[in-house]
């Protein structure tokens, strides 16, 4: 199975911006749709952002739009998501996963339920 790894997390104040990563190995990571998601205190976790395979795709959760990208390296077998204009509300653990090999862009379900977090993620804390 793929393995993930992320990092990048910090604590930033609003306005600010912060790079998250997400090593992957044990996998071709290549052919796998990636996905960041995140989970507030007390909160569900939300789908934020995510990639085709080959990164010629991305969508977004509406409340960071514009402010978010979501970047691979397939040679690098690294996942990025470069986060500006941070918000409070953005606080939260960020975790990436990984959706099936190869998954058709337009039949990828994004909501978390569909996919399995394994690593510890990463603190992303925003003060006001």
């Amino acid at each position: 199975q793929l393995q993930l790894v992320e990092s990048g997390g910090g604590l930033v104040q609003a306005g600010g911006s912060l790079r998250l990563s997400c090593a992957a190995s044990g996998r071709p990571f290549k052919n796998y749709p990636m996905g960041w998601f995140r989970q507030a205190p007390g909160k569900e976790r939300e789908f934020v952002a995510g990639i085709s395979w080959r990164g010629d795709f991305t969508h977004y959760a509406e409340s960071v739009k514009g402010r978010f990208t979501i970047v691979r390296d397939n040679v690098e077998s690294t996942l990025y998501l470069q986060m500006n204009s941070l918000k409070p509300e953005d606080t939260g653990i960020y975790h990436c996963a990984a959706a099936s090999a190869w998954s058709i862009w337009s039949q990828i379900n994004w909501s978390p339920a569909a996919f399995q977090f394994r690593g510890q993620g990463t603190q992303v804390t925003v003060s006001a």
